[in-house]
């Protein structure tokens, strides 16, 4: 048994008195131990899917099971307490909260300096210059989504969904970031569900799978679907450049 299924799931709202439909009868499996990467164009659904699966948004029909049970109808903070943890595109600012603060209360209990420093380390911070730090305006975009993803580290969650984890972050930080997935994947305790376009987290993928019009349009191991993107985003490149030169004639 998955610890993750998702069957025949449908999300639409309301558009001006019509229905558009988000999510269209997407269904799909996560296992214990497993990466999965959730790519494809912008808008095609793949937030819209994370979101449903931590109960951020509820679905039109279909089905949501963690180790068998049915958690369609809970809220996000049942599904958080049976281990489902949620790091977002933009993280959310909280004031009057301390980085140690907040890293306590993800693990549920007071935690010791040192252990806040292997969190905070794993993903590019010193723990020194941030574990007083409040969560306010004085972070930057890529200190705190870099925050956000060690407190999810530090929950050690049954499913990980990260949602873009490379946005707004340096490229010494996203290498570190990588290297915390490759660790996180190795240890096999978990599934991990990571919605990006970066090669380089698509190359640490046991699954890809390319959402777009809020359907499935690909679904397989790395080394299937990885060069058939791969090589659209090649012919999309060459089509561009092809008529771009056309246009300077």
């Amino acid at each position: 048994m998955s610890l993750l299924e998702i069957k025949k799931l449908h999300y639409s709202i309301d558009d001006n008195g019509s229905k558009m439909n988000i999510i269209d009868d997407i269904s799909l499996s996560v296992g214990l131990g497993k990466l999965v990467v959730l790519t494809g164009p912008n808008g095609g659904g793949k937030t819209s899917l994370a979101k449903l699966i931590m109960g951020i948004a509820q679905p039109t029909a279909g089905s949501i099971l963690l180790d068998g049970q049915d958690i369609s109808a809970l809220d996000v903070y049942s599904r958080a307490r049976l281990g489902i943890s949620y790091a977002f595109q933009q993280p959310t600012r909280i004031k009057g909260i301390t980085v140690n603060e907040l890293l306590s209360m993800a693990v549920g209990k007071e935690v010791a300096p040192e252990e806040c420093c292997r969190y905070l380390t794993s993903v590019g911070l010193c723990s020194g210059d941030y574990l007083n730090r409040a969560l306010d305006s004085s972070l930057s975009g890529g200190e705190m989504k870099r925050i956000e993803i060690a407190s999810i580290l530090a929950r050690h969650s049954k499913i990980n969904i990260f949602d873009e984890p490379e946005a707004g972050i340096d490229l010494w930080s996203f290498a570190q970031l990588t290297e915390t997935f490759k660790r996180m994947h190795e240890k096999r305790d978990s599934a991990i569900i990571i919605i990006s376009h970066q090669e380089r987290i698509l190359e640490l993928a046991d699954e890809i799978i390319v959402i777009s019009d809020g359907k499935i349009q690909q679904q397989g191991s790395k080394d299937e679907i990885f060069p058939k993107i791969m090589g659209e985003v090649q012919f999309s490149c060459n089509y561009i450049r092809d008529m771009n030169a056309e246009a300077r004639i």
